[in-house]
């Protein structure tokens, strides 16, 4: 990618959501198009008028928490409120599915409508809260008192949004990020770890974790007993992972060929340590796309051997089907954020967790509002959302070169992409990879995630868990109700793939591993330290870059 001179700039925010307010406009004129808008009126005022009369079977999904309270069910006036609301927001959500002609628009219009909808729901109300009251009534209002304090709070501290978690219990190095190890390599744009082996043995080939650019790398190693990194250690693997400094506002003009070139320079300090003329590479988020990235600049050269496998998570390559990145790559927004990258801008870490909480509002935003506002109680206290709450910046030169990217499809196109000087064709990078996705992840959708293996040569073994983006990563043994599908690659379809995969109870954490194991060579005594003599522990892990604001 070319990469734009620049000047340092304040950070400012992040519009992960498009930042196209004109777009976003017009995708809610497209929920009402005129004859379709008509249409759904009459169907909708005929099922309020049922509503009304009290003849209507509108009821809502017993998962719907918004719902659970009895009074839904047993008040006369809130079942009515209950039924017009689920009515309406049928009817909104009906006009927004229809069919168009590009799925980007349609895509656009589904989030306004999921935007409209969500905040429409009378349980975001406290009279609209029968659960609220009584709490109101039970504590003699002291939950209101607390509600208020909390909203205050809110308002003060982060521009209105509801806080999601209670990160008092939680410390990175401590309970989180606390796999033992070392950084054994620092540069400006990043620092290498290496954790301290726990078996006598370890493999000869490492493993090299990529982690995303617009987030910390500490969710593969969440608190002890939930850590993959942890994980992968007990079973002889020798682990190494990189960290993303976070950009600062000289970092602005950072972009994909400055991580892809960073990322070389990883892996050589690794096959340095390891003493290994190849690494296994995994990738995670946006760090999948710079790993495949860097898999086809070293093919180009002739020099793929320095990677055996490389592993995809959560990751999407290949953009053609739908996904809400290139969803909201639109030209204005596309024009914006290359302006912003001309001028080197870095992007705040709370904008941008707000952005991502947008995505999925009921779930992110407003059932906070209910538990911390109308409620009067504490956020949760839990490690996703503790390390969810740490965010990174992002350099809008990064930004500007991934949404192109995602855009246009060049990654996925033969010669269609240009990577440190090499024009990269991905169908010549013939190492063995490994696919993980998410039935319900919301930002890399499973369907793009397997069409990364009909982008490479080699082998592919796709695992697609139940589960969402980062719950899909966190997965360890005796995880309740967990279930995969897995198998290798086959056909250009994830739907027939899936129809035929076998379905499995429990982790995927040790299919995974015992796949890299049989790739991983012959073992040898595992080393008594981290690093070696021209790589020499610089200190502790989780080193000092995570710790940067």
């Amino acid at each position: 990618m070319q990469q734009t001179c620049a000047h340092p700039q304040a950070v400012q925010v992040a519009p992960l959501d498009g930042g196209d307010r004109l777009g976003a406009l017009s995708a809610l004129a497209d929920i009402g198009d005129p004859s379709a808008f008509a249409a759904e009126s009459i169907r909708v005022a005929t099922e309020l008028a049922r509503v009304a009369l009290g003849t209507s079977d509108v009821e809502p999904s017993p998962r719907d928490k918004r719902f659970s309270d009895p009074a839904w069910s047993e008040n006369p006036l809130y079942r009515r409120w209950a039924q017009a609301y689920l009515v309406w927001a049928a009817g909104v959500q009906r006009l927004a599915t229809r069919p168009r002609d590009d799925w980007r628009r349609e895509s656009r219009a589904q989030s306004a409508a999921t935007k409209i909808v969500d905040a429409a729901a009378p349980s975001n109300l406290l009279v609209g809260n029968p659960a609220a009251l009584k709490r109101a009534f039970d504590t003699g209002g002291a939950s209101l008192v607390r509600g208020w304090r909390n909203a205050a709070r809110d308002l003060l501290r982060h521009g209105g949004m509801p806080e999601q978690v209670d990160r008092r219990p939680f410390t990175v190095g401590e309970n989180l990020a606390a796999t033992p190890g070392a950084v054994v390599h620092r540069e400006e744009m990043f620092e290498l770890l290496e954790y301290r082996p726990v078996t006598a043995t370890v493999r000869e080939r490492p493993l090299l974790m990529i982690p995303p650019q617009v987030n910390k790398h500490y969710f593969l190693d969440l608190a002890p007993g939930r850590s993959m990194t942890e994980y992968m250690v007990s079973r002889g693997i020798r682990y190494f992972t990189l960290v993303w400094r976070n950009p600062r506002r000289e970092h602005g003009h950072w972009g994909i060929d400055d991580h892809v070139s960073a990322q070389l320079r990883a892996m050589d300090v690794v096959r340095q340590i390891a003493g290994s003329d190849s690494i296994h590479l995994l990738g995670a988020c946006a760090g999948g796309l710079t790993g495949a990235l860097m898999l086809g600049h070293l093919a180009a050269r002739g020099e793929d051997d320095a990677v055996r496998t490389a592993t995809f998570a959560i990751s999407m390559i290949d953009s053609r089907l739908p996904n809400p990145l290139s969803a909201i790559a639109t030209d204005r927004t596309l024009r914006s954020i290359a302006t912003d990258a001309e001028k080197g801008v870095v992007y705040d870490a709370d904008r941008i967790a707000r952005a991502f909480a947008w995505m999925r509002p009921n779930d992110l935003v407003y059932s906070y509002v209910v538990n911390n506002w109308l409620l009067g109680e504490d956020p949760p206290a839990f490690d996703i959302l503790a390390w969810n709450n740490d965010g990174a910046n992002l350099a809008s030169a990064f930004y500007s070169d991934m949404l192109e990217l995602y855009a246009n499809n060049t990654a996925a196109s033969p010669g269609g992409l240009e990577v440190l000087g090499e024009r990269i064709d991905l169908g010549k990078v013939q190492c063995d990879s490994f696919i993980i996705a998410g039935m319900n992840d919301h930002i890399t959708p499973w369907g793009p995630g397997y069409m990364t293996s009909r982008l490479l040569g080699g082998e592919t073994e796709v695992v697609v868990t139940t589960t969402g983006h980062i719950q899909t990563m966190v997965n360890p043994p005796g995880k309740p109700r967990a279930r995969y599908f897995a198998g290798s690659a086959d056909g250009a379809d994830p739907e027939a793939w899936r129809a035929q995969a076998e379905e499995h109870e429990g982790s995927w954490w040790p299919r995974y591993a015992d796949w890299l194991l049989a790739r991983s060579g012959p073992e040898r005594e595992a080393p008594a330290e981290p690093g070696s003599p021209r790589h020499r522990p610089l200190g502790p892990a989780p080193g000092i870059y995570v710790l940067e604001e």
